[in-house]
């Protein structure tokens, strides 16, 4: 079974390494497709120089990014991770694992955060139920889904916000919903950077403004983005 691992990047030069290296380390001879939205603080510049990484350019966005990855991918399996986040040692066992099945369409790995505070075993605590109760998942979890089950149900929606939870969706109607218990390691740069209260307010009030119908697109503007140089204009 051939992984093709799929990475939305918008200036994340401080991260990268560390969630390419945990790739390299997890998987054997995997496909590394990295999607980039505009980068202007050395990302684009990285890439360029690593040898096994298939480098392009798409529209800003996660929605978009992570279906321009999508399409180029040719692996039996396709793993969405985000460029702040690191790949469990065992991904490539476990994933070889759950996909045995043939009834599993796609699913996530549980959360761990970078930082090991109280406060965030809690909130990872929290998550990793929710994923069990629920069956469902955030997107800096490392979503996964069959190569055919991808392009059956259109990929992800073309969204600011919110395209993971649509995407989880769409593959419960497309099979089963894998949990993967080996964890997920989780940038808490929200945490340090906004404080752990108001992350988790904006959070929940981005969910029910989502629930309550709000387009993703209106609710993007109530998200700061805490990467740098997000108050420059993309390079063109």
């Amino acid at each position: 079974m051939r992984i093709s691992v799929v990475i939305p990047v918008l200036n994340e030069a401080v991260h990268l390494a560390a969630a390419i290296d945990s790739v390299r380390t997890a998987i054997v001879d995997p496909e590394i497709i990295a999607v980039d939205g505009g980068s202007i603080d050395g990302s684009l510049e990285w890439l360029e120089a690593q040898p096994d990484i298939h480098l392009v350019q798409a529209m800003r966005g996660k929605g978009p990014q992570q279906n321009a990855g999508g399409e180029l991918a040719s692996g039996d399996v396709i793993l969405f991770l985000h460029a702040d986040c690191r790949l469990p040692r065992d991904a490539e066992a476990q994933l070889q694992r759950v996909m045995q099945d043939p009834r599993v369409a796609g699913g996530c790995f549980f959360a761990h955060w970078s930082r090991n505070t109280p406060a965030l075993r809690l909130i990872a605590f929290g998550m990793n139920l929710r994923t069990l109760i629920r069956k469902t998942s955030y997107g800096d979890q490392a979503l996964f889904i069959r190569h055919s089950t991808f392009h059956d149900v259109g990929g992800f929606p073309d969204w600011p916000l919110f395209e993971d939870s649509e995407l989880v969706r769409r593959i419960k109607t497309a099979g089963r919903f894998a949990i993967i218990r080996s964890p997920v390691t989780m940038s808490a740069r929200r945490f340090e950077e906004r404080g752990v209260l108001h992350s988790i307010f904006l959070v929940y009030l981005l969910q029910i403004g989502f629930m309550l119908g709000v387009p993703p697109a209106r609710l993007k503007k109530w998200f700061v983005d805490i990467r740098p140089h997000m108050d420059k204009p993309a390079r063109s």
